[in-house]
């Protein structure tokens, strides 16, 4: 796991040991994928605003298909909100930084 301004790069070796506890945003993408690009600063503001809150998460969907082939994931960016390892929101392309924020503070 490597993080950087709140994000943290996870892989499948480590995806159910950061998804199963707390709450964690696990954003799935490509590094050649535009929409995902646009993603990844709307998510550092929202590490930024969630704080110790919530997990914020990137997979590379590219160098880990496990978790992604896991859940059905066929489109990119696809954002899946875990609570306690389970799946309780998913979000398909680029979203705004107050529809996450307060999606993740209505489960906190």
């Amino acid at each position: 796991m490597a993080e950087a301004n709140g994000v943290t790069n996870i892989t499948d070796t480590d995806f159910e040991q950061v998804t199963g506890n707390g709450l964690s945003l696990v954003d799935f993408w490509a590094p050649w994928c535009y929409p995902c690009r646009i993603q990844g600063p709307i998510l550092e503001k929202v590490a930024g605003k969630v704080g110790d809150g919530a997990r914020i998460c990137k997979m590379n969907v590219d160098e880990n298909q496990q978790a992604a082939g896991k859940f059905g994931i066929t489109g990119i960016p696809t954002l899946l909100l875990f609570k306690d390892g389970e799946v309780v929101k998913e979000f398909v392309g680029v979203q705004g930084e107050d529809v996450l924020v307060s999606t993740l503070e209505s489960y906190m």
